[in-house]
């Protein structure tokens, strides 16, 4: 997760805990993404990327990848709702989103993202545990669960809700992390 604003106060050090990486190889396997869209250049986990710098709110993602296509977003937990707002955008331009978020229903982003999005996926059987961007070390004690908003890449006909579990989700990144570290 990077903080997309540029700020790095104490507030909001929770914005730059990075996505475990098992989660994120799993669902590669699944929507092969092209563009991590909120990175930064020490974390970012697609070849192409949008930085801070950059402005993922501002900048057209169809100019970093291939149309219809995916996005990994794991957006700053500290103002989701111009991220949603901007996957809902994107996904008009035949752009997929696959968003890491908190499992928080009562929430104006949730509801503002039930309306564009097609599948809210729940990861269930326990809590993510994000990296430390200073020490790369998982962090204990995230305090909610979260979820995947996903936008598919062509017209919206309902939002599907769907679950997940966390340890099978992390066993099957997992094994694709080693596979990929020992080729």
């Amino acid at each position: 997760m990077t903080d997309c604003t540029g700020s790095n106060t104490p507030a909001d050090q929770r914005d730059l805990w990075r996505t475990p990486p098992a989660i994120f190889f799993a669902l590669d396997a699944e929507f092969c993404f092209q563009l991590d869209a909120a990175a930064a250049l020490h974390n970012a986990l697609c070849r192409k990327f949008i930085t801070a710098a950059q402005n993922t709110l501002e900048t057209p993602w169809a100019d970093y990848l291939n149309v219809p296509g995916y996005v990994w977003m794991n957006p700053p937990y500290s103002d989701i709702t111009p991220f949603v707002k901007k996957a809902a955008a994107e996904s008009a331009n035949r752009i997929g989103t696959v968003m890491l978020v908190p499992a928080d229903t009562s929430v104006g982003w949730f509801w503002e993202a039930i309306q564009t999005a097609s599948v809210v996926r729940f990861i269930t059987a326990g809590r993510l545990a994000f990296i430390n961007p200073v020490t790369g070390k998982p962090v204990s004690g995230n305090n909610k669960g979260s979820l995947l908003l996903i936008w598919k890449p062509y017209p919206r006909t309902h939002c599907e809700f769907t679950t997940v579990d966390r340890d099978t989700l992390m066993a099957y990144g997992n094994s694709r992390l080693a596979r990929r570290e020992a080729a």
